[in-house]
């Protein structure tokens, strides 16, 4: 909806002030990644709020990166790739911290599932990004990113903390990661074999 403050010159104005910032994309990329890096650095030394913070920023500045570029007109294809896959490794990298945690105390149950927490996600991506290489429709499922960022984030600030009176959360959505991840590739796969299907038929 257009308001008296969203005219096309207010967005010709902004989108000329984003162009004049000495600022890129993939810079906004990069500074998610450190802020990922961080976050996967105090979940291995058991700091989970401010790991979940760091982690919370990272992925702000990840859904950043994407408007940025497309507003200020800097976007390249180059740093279409870069985004997607700095957005994997970030992703792996504070799950893989969690598998570590749970390794380091022993909780073999939990490493495993925060291991195939990590694995199914990277499955989510991957199938999407096959199918539309296929030229086929990849979106299918519940377990987007958006939907796996909130979860952890609230297991991370909630996890092993008196924030949430004793209850450490940070198991329980580990557990929903990991079969949101295994349920989502598997919608992904259907969804693909129906469109194949339909072709077939028509």
């Amino acid at each position: 909806m257009t308001t008296a403050t969203d005219t096309p010159a207010d967005r010709t104005r902004l989108q000329q002030w984003l162009v004049d910032l000495p600022l890129t994309p993939n810079a906004i990329s990069v500074t998610g990644l450190l802020g990922n890096l961080l976050a996967a650095v105090l979940i291995w030394q058991e700091h989970y709020v401010l790991g979940g913070v760091a982690f919370i920023l990272g992925s702000i500045m990840d859904t950043l990166d994407g408007r940025y570029s497309r507003m200020s007109g800097k976007g390249t294809t180059f740093g279409a790739f870069l985004d997607s896959t700095l957005d994997r490794i970030e992703e792996g990298i504070v799950l893989t911290a969690v598998v570590m945690v749970y390794a380091k105390h022993g909780d073999d149950v939990n490493a495993g599932l925060a291991a195939l927490a990590a694995v199914s996600s990277l499955l989510v991506s991957y199938t999407r990004a096959r199918a539309e290489g296929l030229g086929l429709d990849g979106k299918a499922g519940i377990g987007s990113r958006a939907v796996r960022v909130v979860i952890l984030s609230v297991g991370l600030v909630l996890g092993g903390e008196e924030i949430a009176g004793g209850l450490d959360l940070l198991p329980a959505s580990i557990w929903v990661l990991a079969a949101l991840g295994v349920f989502t590739t598997a919608q992904r796969m259907w969804h693909v074999r129906s469109q194949l299907n339909s072709a077939a038929g028509d």
